[in-house]
């Protein structure tokens, strides 16, 4: 926690109070991976974002049809534009030829937004991933659409990838220039970086790309105004070699650091030596020490290391959000919104770590080339928080999605009993009370799951290849079955792990167990337990209980 004054960052101000999506992506390319897929995770991390799976069928549609825009996150109609002639499949954030979209709104300077622009940032991802193929093809029409119908939303940073690479996107919108009641300047700028393959990557509501290479194209694309509009805007006056988009567009102050890219550094830190010397640029102490863009890790990841890094609370670094006093009594790593608060006239700051209670729905996706482009798209796809959620296994060419997760089961405002999102919330809210017991347990159930289903797949995968080989479409149908009965039978298990936790956890105390994990009972009746085991509180806050109310003693 830190101990002075500060002034929040817009990017603090969107983590404190849920204006705009705080989210996380990471990235992994294919040299950087145990299996040799392209790994890209996301968290859709909202107060208002309910936890559901969408789903767009592959179809064809005749010439005139019109598609309605609505904003992704409101709900709002923006206006429409010419349907395509053809739409890919598209399941969560992955269509069936395996492209693979994930995003974190950064902000930027506030000048730069245009209020008549009609394409916001989530419409942008969910048309590309129906209507592309490929990352590079992704780019090209994010940038005709912004171009031809005006950007509606503020800067953003789009991880976009394909079985063979992944690129981080940045855009901003152009800033507006009215001539009567029309904005003559509509647009966005923006830079897309390919990430080396052998490396990690990842973005966390900051902009991160800074220098271009204007001579790589195979590396770096960008848009031919990005320095020029800086110019006209007198935001940037040096030399192009100079030019930074980050520094230029958003620029970085304490806000960003500490509660945005110290992300990143968490998970540069995990995987790679010496990662302490960016430390006080993640502590938001040093701003001029910025992290690079890409690390090469001293290990290559699986899909359960970032599964598990998407977990993350800043432990066993400076900034682990289980050792304060803001923990508790049982070393919760979460706090309560708003990040900030005010004593004595001095405001304060909260860690804002990669897990998050208020996530909607998060994934890690797996762009696989060893098999067919459309077999090889493995979504996995979780609700809520991802510290106490576990992941299903999606295969990208789904063609129906499973109940429990259906758009409509459900909302923000309506309770559904079929529901994935409201039995895991239900297991995550009674685990917050004691995290370091009942958070414990419920994350060796997540494990557990997660373990058996890579071994799944992997059997899967085979039999499903065999299928293909014979008849495509069975194949399908086959992954399809695969991955409505996995999210099914996740449901179940969470509703008995619901049910399990009440008994064992009720009212402070921890109930025994027998070797088998039954409860043992008193030896007189098989309905009345035995004594039970007492939870306890952590040291540290029994120290500052016996600070703050100390007069209080056990008398001798």
């Amino acid at each position: 926690m830190l101990t002075r004054k500060i002034f929040l960052s817009l990017a603090a101000l969107c983590v404190s109070t849920g204006t705009a999506l705080p989210c996380t992506n990471l990235i992994v390319t294919k040299g950087a991976s145990k299996d040799g897929s392209v790994i890209v995770s996301y968290s859709a991390d909202s107060h208002q974002l309910y936890g559901e799976l969408y789903f767009w069928p592959a179809a064809e549609w005749a010439d005139g049809t019109m598609l309605k825009i609505y904003e992704w996150d409101t709900g709002k109609y923006m206006g429409e534009i010419p349907q395509a002639r053809r739409t890919y499949s598209v399941t969560g954030n992955m269509n069936q030829y395996q492209l693979l979209i994930g995003e974190t709104t950064f902000g930027g300077r506030p000048e730069f937004n245009d209020p008549t622009g009609m394409m916001d940032y989530g419409s942008l991802i969910y048309i590309a991933l129906q209507r592309c193929k490929t990352a590079r093809e992704a780019i090209a029409l994010i940038d005709n659409l912004m171009q031809t119908y005006g950007y509606a939303s503020s800067g953003e940073s789009f991880s976009i990838a394909d079985p063979h690479e992944v690129w981080i996107m940045e855009i901003m919108a152009k800033a507006p220039r009215m001539v009567e009641g029309i904005n003559v300047n509509k647009g966005a700028v923006w830079v897309a970086r390919r990430i080396p393959d052998g490396y990690i990557s990842g973005h966390a509501n900051q902009a991160r790309i800074t220098t271009i290479d204007f001579n790589d194209p195979e590396n770096c694309l960008y848009s031919p105004d990005v320095i020029s509009h800086a110019r006209e805007t007198g935001i940037f006056s040096g030399k192009d070699k100079d030019f930074s988009f980050s520094d230029v567009y958003a620029p970085v102050d304490f806000g960003a650091a500490r509660a945005c890219d110290a992300r990143i550094w968490a998970f540069f830190n995990r995987y790679c030596d010496g990662m302490d010397k960016y430390l006080d640029y993640a502590l938001g102490h040093n701003l001029t020490n910025r992290m690079p863009l890409y690390i090469k890790p001293k290990v290559k990841l699986s899909f359960k290391d970032v599964a598990d890094m998407m977990r993350d609370h800043f432990e066993g670094t400076p900034m682990d959000m289980t050792c304060d006093i803001g923990a508790g009594s049982n070393a919760l790593p979460y706090r309560w919104r708003p990040m900030s608060f005010e004593v004595d006239g001095k405001t304060y700051v909260n860690e804002r770590a990669i897990a998050t209670q208020q996530t909607g729905w998060w994934f890690v996706g797996q762009c696989r080339s060893d098999l067919p482009l459309d077999l090889g798209g493995l979504y996995w796809f979780g609700v809520d928080d991802a510290g106490t959620s576990a992941l299903i296994p999606i295969y990208s060419v789904s063609q129906r999605v499973p109940l429990c997760i259906e758009e409509g089961n459900g909302s923000m405002l309506e309770y559904s009993q079929t529901s994935l999102f409201w039995i895991v919330n239900r297991v995550a809210q009674f685990a917050y009370l004691r995290y370091n017991q009942t958070g414990a347990e419920v994350r060796s159930v997540v494990d557990a799951w997660e373990n058996e289903m890579v071994k799944k797949t992997a059997r899967i995968d085979q039999i499903a290849l065999a299928l293909y080989n014979q008849d495509p479409a069975l194949a399908r149908e086959f992954l399809t079955d695969f991955s409505v009965n996995a999210a099914q039978t996740l449901f179940e298990k969470w509703v008995e792990l619901d049910k399990y936790l009440m008994v064992k956890y009720i009212d402070g105390n921890i109930k025994r167990q027998n070797p088998d994990g039954s409860f043992t009972n008193n030896g007189n009746s098989e309905r009345i337990p035995r004594s039970p085991i007492s939870g306890g509180q952590t040291q540290k806050w029994k120290e500052a209980v016996v600070k703050d109310h100390g007069t209080i003693l056990e008398s001798r």
